[in-house]
């Protein structure tokens, strides 16, 4: 089975957070395509290091952390 490649990769390292107040944090990997046109991450919280998963539809709304 192939799997498609992450459609942006340049998105890996990036610190955001979740909508215009919430937390920030990081994007680690992309771990499995889940739908159309969408991925499974793990991103990590800034604040505690929690490792979580998290869709790449929604980390791709959230702002950047400049």
């Amino acid at each position: 089975m192939r799997t498609e490649p992450f459609p942006l990769p340049e998105m890996l390292g990036q610190y955001r957070q979740f909508g215009q107040l919430g937390p920030a944090y990081k994007i680690v990997i992309p771990l499995r395509p889940v739908g159309d046109n969408d991925w499974l991450l793990l991103i990590q919280i800034a604040e505690t290091g929690e490792k979580v998963e998290y869709r790449f539809s929604r980390a791709e709304q959230d702002p950047v952390v400049h």
